[in-house]
C-alpha cells in the first residue's frame, strides 16, 4: 500500500494498492530493474507497506520502527502519517466485522439455497448443481467430475449442445421420484428445485447413467424429426421429460407405434408452445402420462392442452418462437428437398450446406412491390434452404431465380414442381410471381402439416382474409414468443 496515496483525500483508495512480483523488483521489457522494494529499508524509503503485515502485529511493529528510523530528519512527519494511517486504514482492516450466517447441519437444503439466493446477489448465482456439488463432496463424490465426463458424451450430439447440468439433474430427479412412486403411490413425481436439492447421492449414482443414455436416445429421436442442431431446437426445456421418457422406455422406444406416439406428444408441445414457462409441473405429468398412454391408458395433458391458432402463422417471424423453428423442422421431416440439388436434407447435408430458414419471395422484392411486411417476414414466406441456394436467390423475383436454378442445375420443369411441392410451394404461383396466390395456398398447406403432426384438427372458422381484416395481427405480438 502506497502510504501517501492512501492518505491523500483526492486519490481513490484503490489506486493506493500496488501489485509487485514475488521478488518485489519491477523490470522493464528488457528485464532491467527499474524499481526495487526487496528489503524492509527499500520499502520504508518508498513508503510502501506490505499488506500481508496488517494481521501480523509483531511484524507490523517491526516495520513501523524501520519506517520511523529510515529518515531521521522526517521522523516526526512519519510518525504523524503513521498515526493517521493506523486510524483511517489499518484499524479498519483489523477491526472489520465479517457478516456471518451460520447454517447448521439440520437446516434443510432449501433454506441453504434461499440464503445464497438472497445474500449472494453480488456474486455468481449458485445453481442446484453447485449446491449438490458441495453436498456430495461431503460424501467423497465429485459431482463436477462425473458431470464433465457425461457432458462429453451428451455434447457429441450437436442438437444437445445447449444442455445444462441443471437439465441433467432434473432428469435424474424425475427418474428417481418416478421409481419411488412405483413402490409407494403416495410419493410425488417431481423435479422442482427443492426436489433436486433433496436428491440423495445414492439416487444420483443409480440413475445418472440411465439418464445419460436417455439423452443420447432423445438426440437420435430429434434427428429422426429433422432437428439437427441446438440452434434449431424449439425448446431446450422439453429435453428433460423427453430424456426421462426414453430412459424408462429403453429398447421399447424403438417400436414404430411407440415412436409415433412420442412424435405426436413432442410436436404438440412444440406447436402448442407449452414449454415456455412454469414447466417443472408439466415435466412430471409428461413422464407419467406419456408412459401410461403408451401402455394404452389415457391421453397426455400436453396433447389435450395443445392448440394452434391459424393466425399464429402470421406472427411467427423469428427464431425466438419455438413454433417457428418447429415448422421449419416439420418441412424437413416431411421430405423437403433442396431447391438446387434436389436432395433430401439429412444430417450431413444440413451442416455441409449450412441449411437455414430463408425467404421464398425475397424481402427486397416484397418491399419493392409494397407487399405487407407481416406477410413477407412470417413463416409462411420462409423455408429451409442451403446457404448457396439462398445466395442464388438474392433479391430476385421467384420466376427469375427459379429459371436460373433450373438452368444451372439442369432441373426439368416437372422436377422443379416436385422440389417446390416438397416445401408445399405452388410452382405456377412462383412462375407468375403471384405472391397472394402463393401465400394463401401455402398458408393452408402448412396448417395441414401442423394438423398431421399434432394429430388433431385446427379450428379454421376464419379465413386468412377474415383474420387480416379483423386486425388480429399486431406487430408487438412477437415479443410474447420469447422462450424461457
Amino acid at each position: 500500500m502506497d502510504i501517501n496515496k492512501a492518505l491523500d483525500p483526492t486519490i481513490d483508495r484503490e489506486e493506493a494498492i500496488v501489485s509487485l512480483p514475488e521478488d518485489k523488483k519491477i523490470r522493464n521489457f528488457r528485464g532491467e530493474i527499474i524499481e526495487d522494494y526487496s528489503t524492509i529499508e527499500k520499502e520504508c524509503k518508498a513508503e510502501l507497506l506490505p499488506l500481508s503485515l496488517v494481521f501480523d502485529f509483531s511484524a507490523l511493529t517491526n516495520w513501523q520502527m524501520h519506517y520511523f528510523q529510515i529518515d531521521a530528519n522526517a521522523m516526526r512527519e512519519r510518525m504523524s502519517k503513521w498515526n493517521e494511517l493506523l486510524q483511517q486504514v489499518i484499524q479498519r482492516f483489523q477491526q472489520y466485522q465479517v457478516p456471518l450466517i451460520l447454517l447448521r447441519k439440520e437446516n434443510p437444503k432449501e433454506a441453504v439455497c434461499q440464503v445464497f439466493e438472497k445474500v449472494n446477489t453480488g456474486g455468481v448465482s449458485l445453481t442446484a448443481f453447485e449446491l449438490l456439488t458441495a453436498t456430495y463432496a461431503a460424501e467423497d463424490f465429485n459431482l463436477r467430475q462425473d458431470w464433465s465426463s457425461r457432458l462429453k458424451r451428451i455434447r457429441k450430439f450437436k442438437v444437445l449442445e445447449s444442455v445444462e447440468n441443471t437439465d441433467f439433474l432434473q432428469t435424474v430427479t424425475l427418474l428417481a421420484t418416478y421409481s419411488r412412486k412405483k413402490q409407494n403411490p403416495d410419493v410425488a413425481v417431481s423435479c422442482k428445485r427443492k426436489d433436486v436439492l433433496r436428491l440423495p447421492l445414492s439416487d444420483y449414482q443409480t440413475w445418472a447413467e440411465v439418464a445419460t443414455q436417455g439423452f443420447e436416445k432423445a438426440a437420435k429421436f430429434l434427428y429422426s424429426q429433422k432437428i439437427f442442431s441446438a440452434r434449431d431446437l424449439p425448446y431446450r426445456t422439453q429435453l428433460v421429460p423427453l430424456a426421462a421418457i426414453f430412459s424408462v422406455l429403453g429398447d421399447l422406444a424403438d417400436n414404430d407405434g411407440v415412436r409415433s406416439k412420442l412424435a405426436q406428444w413432442y410436436w404438440c408441445g412444440v406447436l402448442g408452445e407449452l414449454y415456455g414457462s412454469a414447466v417443472e409441473t408439466r415435466f412430471a405429468r409428461d413422464l407419467q402420462e406419456v408412459l401410461a398412454w403408451i401402455d394404452g391408458v389415457g391421453t397426455p395433458s400436453t396433447i389435450q392442452d395443445a392448440n394452434f391458432s391459424p393466425s399464429r402463422l402470421l406472427t411467427l417471424r423469428t427464431r425466438n418462437s419455438a413454433a417457428y423453428k418447429g415448422i421449419s423442422a416439420l418441412l424437413l421431416r416431411e421430405g423437403a428437398l433442396d431447391f438446387r440439388s434436389g436432395e433430401t436434407i439429412d444430417l450431413q447435408m444440413y451442416f455441409d450446406e449450412r441449411i437455414d430458414i430463408h425467404h421464398i419471395f425475397p424481402r427486397a422484392y416484397c418491399q419493392e412491390r409494397g407487399i405487407d411486411s407481416r406477410k413477407c417476414d412470417c413463416i409462411v414466406n420462409k423455408t429451409p434452404l442451403s446457404a448457396k441456394t439462398n445466395r442464388m436467390i438474392g433479391g430476385k423475383p421467384p420466376s427469375a431465380y427459379l429459371e436460373r436454378l433450373q438452368k444451372t442445375a439442369g432441373i426439368t420443369e416437372e422436377r422443379m414442381k416436385e422440389i417446390l411441392n416438397s416445401h408445399v410451394i405452388n410452382y405456377e404461383a412462383m412462375k407468375l410471381n403471384d405472391f397472394e396466390t402463393f401465400f394463401n395456398l401455402r398458408y393452408n398447406a402448412l396448417l395441414d402439416r401442423i394438423e398431421k403432426a399434432m394429430g388433431k384438427q385446427i379450428n379454421r372458422d376464419h379465413t386468412l382474409d377474415d383474420i387480416i381484416s379483423l386486425d388480429e395481427i399486431e406487430d408487438g405480438m412477437e415479443s410474447s414468443d420469447i422462450e424461457v
